[in-house]
C-alpha cells in the first residue's frame, strides 16, 4: 500500500536539476518498488525473469492529479543495473529514469528515490530503460485521477497490462534477430515458404518477390512463448449486470501490436494515452506498443463475454471475461497474407479517404486515430516561430538494423531544438513493418484532420508505406528521448535524443555527465563487442548503452558423415569478423580442408565486400590472402567473386529454395582458375532453434549425411 503523507513545509528545488519539491499541504504519495531476479513461469517453464514486489507486472501505483509522487526504486539484482521509465508522464528531466541520458542508473544494492508532482490525469505505465530489462518483466502501471473525477462516469474500473512473455535470455532474441534466424516464423507460423504461396495461390507472386530481391514480408519480429494480461493467459473483469466499467488497457509489450475486440458488441473509447477524448464507439483497432487507451464497457444483462485481444501476427490472444453464464467468445480478426503487400497498401489509402472511420471497418483494421477528438481546444500558442522536421523511419530486416535516415543513434545521436518553438514532424515510414513512436518528456497534438480538437498522444504508430504528422511546444530543456517502442528496434538503432539548445548561448551540456557515471558500470556479456571494426564510434557516457551498436557473435556448422563446414561470425550493423570452413574425408587420400578468415564491409542488402586469409591443405592451392565481393542476383541468388594473392580468381554462385517452413533445398557451385570446377547441393530440416537434420552431396567428397548446429 502507498504511504499518503502531507508535506507541512516546502522544500527548496535543486537549482541545478529542477526538481519540484511538495508545496505546504500539497498531499504526498509514496511507494516502493523492489526490483529482483526470480524463478517465473508465465508460459508454464521456469525462468529467470526479472520482478517488482515479487510480480510481473509491478504493482499499479495510483495517484490523484496534484499529488506528489515519492516513489523508491531499490535495485536488488545482484549484478545488473536498472533503471525506471514513468512512461507519460510529464516531469522534471532528471526524473525521467533514462540511464546516462537524463537520469543516473540504479546500481545493484541502491536506491533512487524518484520525486515529482503529477500535473496531469490518466493512464500511464512503467518500465525499465536499461538494456533489454523491460522484456525480462520490469513493466507496471499508473493511474492518475483527475481532480473532481472522470468526465465520463463508471461504476468500477479494471487496469489490464498487456504484455509478451519469452522463455529465452532476450539477449538471445536480439541475438537471433540480427543473425536472420527464421525460427521465430516457425514459432509465429508465418514463415514463407514455397509451399506455402502455392497454397496461397500467390506462387507468382512469390518468385516475383524473389525476382525483385526483396525480403519476405513480416509484420512482427519475435516468436513468443506467451501473451499475458496482468502477468496471467486470462483475467476477469467484475461487475453486475448493467454496471460501466472503465477498462484501462496498456501496451506493455516488447515487440507486440493487439487487435482488441468484445463480444458484448461495441467498446467506447475515453481516452488515449492519458487525456480524456469525446466519447467514440469502435468494434476493433490496433493498438500499438506503449499507447494506453480507456475504454468503456457494460456488463450484459446474460452470458460471459470476452475482450479478446488478439496478436496483430495472429499468433495468438489473451483475454478478460465479463458476465455470467453462457459463454460468448470473441473473434480473431483474418490471419495476414505475408504473401501480398494488399493489406498493407489497402490500409495507406483508406487513411486518405474522406470517412475517418474507413481503415475501422477493414477486416484487420488500423489505429484510431481520425475518430480521436479531444474534448478541447488543444491549438498550440500563436506567435511562437514553427520549424518543420522530417525524419524517415528506415531499417534492413537482413542485418537487423534499424534507424531515422538511415543513420543509427550511435551513429547520429542528436536531434536539436530550441525552447519555445513550435516543432511540426513529419514521420515517413519507408520499411514494411508498423513502428511506435514514442517522445519522452512531451505531449503531441496528432495531426489527422480534427483541427482545433487534434488528440493528444506520446506514442503513435506509423504504418509501412504511410507518414504521421505531429506538432509540439519545445517547452523543456537538456535532453529528451525519442524512440520506437519495439524494444529490439530501439536497441538496434531506431531512437534519437532530441537536445535543447542553450538558450543564453553557452555549452550544450550531455546530459547530466557528473551523475552519470556509475562506479561500477556492467554491460551485459554478448551486448559489445569492443574489439570490433566500428564498435569504437560512439559519443561517451551521455548515451550510455546507446553509445555502441549492439555486437553479437553467432555460427553453425554442418557435421556429415563425409564432410563439414561451417561459420562463425562476430557482427555489428556494418562490420563483419567471419571465419568460414570447409573440411572433406571421404573420397581423398587424406582431409582436405579450407578456411577463409576474413573482414566483411556491409554496404547494402545486395553487396558486402571482404578481405582477409585463405589457409588449405589442397596441393594446387597454398595459403594466400583474398579480397572479394558478394553481389546478390535476382531470385535471391548469391555471386560471390574472389581473387587472391597468387591471382587466381573465383567464381561461386548459391540459392537456396525453402520448399516448406522447414524444409529447405540449396545449390552452389564455384569455378576457380587454379583448383577448377566444384559444386554441392543438399537439404535440411528444422527441428528446434539449435537443430536440424542434413544431407548433401559434394563433387570431391560424395554422399553425406548428419546435423546442422546453429550456436
Amino acid at each position: 500500500m502507498p504511504m499518503v503523507l502531507l508535506a507541512p513545509v516546502a522544500a527548496l528545488a535543486c537549482d541545478q536539476c529542477k526538481i519540484s519539491a511538495a508545496a505546504p499541504g500539497q498531499r504526498v504519495v509514496e511507494h516502493d518498488l523492489r526490483i529482483a531476479e526470480q524463478t517465473v513461469s508465465p508460459a508454464g517453464k521456469k525462468v529467470k525473469g526479472f520482478t517488482i514486489n515479487g510480480g510481473i507486472p509491478g504493482p499499479t501505483l495510483r495517484f490523484r492529479e496534484g499529488d506528489f509522487a515519492r516513489i523508491r526504486v531499490h535495485n536488488e539484482l545482484k549484478d545488473r543495473e536498472t533503471s525506471t521509465h514513468w512512461h507519460g508522464l510529464l516531469l522534471p528531466n532528471v526524473e525521467d529514469g533514462v540511464p546516462y541520458v537524463t537520469t543516473p542508473p540504479i546500481l545493484p544494492g541502491k536506491t533512487r528515490t524518484f520525486e515529482f508532482a503529477l500535473k496531469h490525469a490518466g493512464t500511464y505505465w512503467y518500465h525499465s530503460h536499461t538494456h533489454l530489462q523491460e522484456q525480462n518483466g520490469v513493466i507496471g502501471s499508473i493511474v492518475v485521477e483527475p481532480r473532481g473525477g472522470e468526465p465520463v462516469k463508471a461504476d468500477r474500473e479494471k487496469v489490464l497490462v498487456l504484455s509478451d512473455w519469452t522463455n529465452y535470455d532476450p539477449h538471445e532474441v536480439m541475438r537471433m534477430l540480427m543473425r536472420g534466424s527464421d525460427y521465430f516464423g516457425l514459432m509465429r507460423r508465418n514463415a514463407q515458404s514455397i509451399l506455402g504461396a502455392w497454397q496461397k495461390g500467390m506462387l507468382g507472386a512469390y518468385f516475383k518477390r524473389e525476382w525483385d530481391r526483396m525480403m519476405p514480408m513480416d509484420i512482427s519480429d519475435v516468436g513468443y512463448h506467451a501473451f499475458l494480461i496482468n502477468g496471467l493467459r486470462q483475467e476477469r473483469i467484475e461487475g453486475r449486470p448493467g454496471e460501466r466499467v472503465r477498462v484501462r488497457i496498456i501496451n506493455a509489450s516488447a515487440a507486440t501490436y493487439f487487435l482488441p475486440h468484445s463480444s458484448a458488441g461495441p467498446m467506447t473509447i475515453v481516452a488515449a494515452d492519458g487525456p480524456p477524448v469525446q466519447p467514440v464507439q469502435v468494434d476493433r483497432f490496433l493498438m500499438a506498443i506503449a499507447e494506453t487507451y480507456d475504454v468503456i464497457i457494460t456488463i450484459p444483462p446474460s452470458g460471459q463475454h470476452e475482450l479478446r485481444f488478439t496478436t496483430q501476427d495472429g499468433s495468438g490472444h489473451v483475454s478478460a471475461f465479463f458476465g455470467s453464464g453462457e459463454l460468448r467468445p470473441a473473434s480473431d480478426p483474418p490471419r495476414p497474407n505475408l504473401y501480398k503487400m494488399d493489406e498493407m497498401l489497402r490500409l495507406a489509402l483508406t487513411e486518405q479517404e474522406d470517412d475517418p472511420r474507413a481503415s475501422l471497418r477493414l477486416p484487420r483494421p488500423g489505429s484510431p486515430y481520425r475518430v480521436l477528438k479531444a474534448v478541447g481546444d488543444t491549438t498550440l500558442p500563436a506567435g511562437l516561430p514553427r520549424r518543420k522536421i522530417t525524419m524517415h523511419l528506415t531499417g534492413d530486416m537482413n542485418r537487423y538494423i534499424w534507424s531515422f535516415d538511415g543513420k543509427t543513434i550511435a551513429q547520429d545521436p542528436y536531434v536539436m531544438i530550441k525552447k519555445g518553438e513550435i516543432i511540426e514532424l513529419e514521420l515517413v515510414n519507408d520499411t514494411m513493418m508498423h513502428h511506435p513512436i514514442h517522445l519522452h518528456g512531451h505531449f503531441f497534438r496528432l495531426l489527422m484532420g480534427q483541427g482545433r480538437r487534434s488528440p493528444l498522444k506520446h506514442t503513435v504508430d506509423v504504418p509501412p508505406m504511410s507518414k504521421r504528422v505531429v506538432e509540439f511546444e519545445a517547452n523543456e530543456e537538456k535532453d529528451w528521448m525519442f524512440h520506437c517502442h519495439i524494444l529490439y528496434h530501439m536497441m538496434s538503432g531506431m531512437a534519437r535524443v532530441f537536445r535543447y539548445e542553450p538558450e543564453s548561448g553557452g555549452s550544450v551540456k550531455h546530459g547530466h555527465a557528473h551523475a552519470m557515471k556509475p562506479e561500477n558500470h556492467s554491460m551485459h556479456r554478448s551486448a559489445w563487442l569492443g574489439g570490433l571494426p566500428g564498435m569504437q564510434h560512439g559519443h561517451g557516457g551521455a548515451l550510455g548503452e546507446h553509445s555502441h551498436d549492439m555486437a553479437y557473435v553467432w555460427g553453425s556448422a554442418l557435421v556429415q558423415s563425409n564432410m563439414s563446414e561451417g561459420l562463425v561470425t562476430a557482427m555489428n550493423p556494418k562490420n563483419d569478423l567471419l571465419l568460414s570452413w570447409e573440411v572433406g574425408w571421404e573420397r581423398v587420400r587424406r582431409p582436405e580442408y579450407e578456411i577463409d578468415a576474413v573482414y566483411q564491409r556491409y554496404f547494402n542488402l545486395n553487396f558486402q565486400a571482404f578481405a582477409g586469409m585463405r589457409f588449405t591443405n589442397d596441393e594446387d592451392a597454398g595459403n594466400r590472402a583474398i579480397a572479394g565481393f558478394n553481389y546478390r542476383l535476382p531470385l535471391m541468388a548469391w555471386a560471390t567473386v574472389t581473387i587472391d594473392s597468387e591471382g587466381d580468381a573465383r567464381l561461386t554462385l548459391a540459392k537456396r529454395f525453402q520448399l516448406t517452413p522447414r524444409l529447405g533445398v540449396w545449390g552452389e557451385t564455384f569455378y576457380d582458375t587454379g583448383t577448377r570446377w566444384e559444386w554441392s547441393a543438399g537439404a535440411d530440416y528444422t527441428l528446434t532453434r539449435h537443430l536440424s537434420l542434413a544431407a548433401s552431396y559434394h563433387s570431391d567428397f560424395g554422399v553425406g549425411a548428419g546435423v546442422l548446429i546453429r550456436f
